[in-house]
């Protein structure tokens, strides 16, 4: 039972301090279950965002269930997922209350201005983490450059690839293309 707690209070510090979503999460959440608690590793929070991305819903939610589903099961995706919302949707139902009133007020305007570029450091910083850990050899740097590509110049072609599909044939081509070399070597 203290670990069901254990992984609520963390969630829930982390849902209180995460602006910018799921890849603003990801500092946020290396310092705190990696480092500190040794929970999951590197590799396991870019596999669990990996899937989170392509899966239905809110990565950073996806995410904060996987990894209490990975330390307690069903009970404890429940305790993480429960502990990442709790704040967020109390925040979120009294900014909806006030936001209206206070929108036009120049420093509400500025505060949202400067959080605005605090999310993009943020993401940012997840996206040198990532690319680090995962940009590993010349295979993956085709990889990444062929998606890349076809996310940047996505809308010159006839029809729009979705993002998950891209993820799916990622996954694919590191599958067929890896799966070769070590049959092969």
């Amino acid at each position: 039972m203290k670990e069901i707690l254990d992984l609520y209070l963390a969630f829930l510090k982390i849902g209180a301090v995460n602006f910018g979503g799921g890849y603003a999460m990801l500092p946020l959440l290396e310092e705190d279950l990696n480092k500190k608690r040794g929970w999951v590793t590197t590799e396991e929070l870019m596999d669990y965002f990996a899937i989170g991305q392509c899966t239905p819903g809110v990565i950073a939610l996806n995410v904060s269930t996987f990894i209490g589903n990975k330390r307690r099961g069903i009970a404890g995706a429940a305790a993480a997922t429960l502990g990442f919302l709790t704040c967020p949707i109390i925040i979120i139902l009294v900014i909806a209350a006030f936001l209206t009133n206070f929108a036009d007020i120049p420093p509400v305007q500025n505060a949202f201005a400067g959080i605005r570029v605090c999310v993009c450091v943020l993401i940012l910083e997840a996206v040198m983490r990532l690319w680090k850990k995962s940009i590993v050899d010349k295979i993956a740097f085709v990889i990444y450059a062929i998606i890349f590509l076809l996310m940047i110049f996505g809308d010159l072609l006839p029809v729009k690839v979705p993002a998950a599909v891209l993820v799916i044939a990622a996954g694919i081509a590191g599958i067929l293309i890896r799966g070769h070399k070590e049959v092969t070597a």
